[in-house]
């Protein structure tokens, strides 16, 4: 059973960038498929991007594609999520998510999760 920890969230004036990134132990990260979700305030989790275990294939929500970035280093046992020109609707609590299956859009695919980092936007 992978552990993860995220971190890296904080205040970002919008049209600004941040770094998140997704610490793992207790397992073997490379045999995981990585995903990051965020949660906005009042409203469910969604999904925002996936890797690949080796970091060949990428998902993307619509709302974040082009602007969002995710990445790993397995050698690390860490993942990312680049992010920038946010926007107000980018506030949210992420959460980043581990999970043995292919590649998935659904929080329900991912068994590990991360406690969150809160991003927040100004107005």
């Amino acid at each position: 059973q992978v552990q993860l920890e995220e971190s890296g969230g904080d205040l970002v004036q919008a049209g600004g960038s941040l770094r998140l990134s997704c610490a793992a132990s207790g397992g073997t990260f490379s045999t995981y498929q990585m995903a990051w979700f965020r949660q906005p305030p009042g409203k469910e989790r969604e999904f925002i991007a996936a890797l690949s275990r080796t970091g060949g294939l990428t998902s993307y929500a619509d709302s974040v594609k082009g602007r969002f970035t995710i990445s790993r280093d397995n050698a690390k046992n860490l993942a990312y999520l680049e992010m920038i020109d946010l926007k107000h609707s980018d506030a949210a609590v992420y959460y980043c998510a581990a999970g043995r299956g292919s590649l998935s859009r659904s929080r329900y695919a991912y068994d590990e999760w991360g406690q969150g980092t809160r991003v927040t936007v100004s107005s």
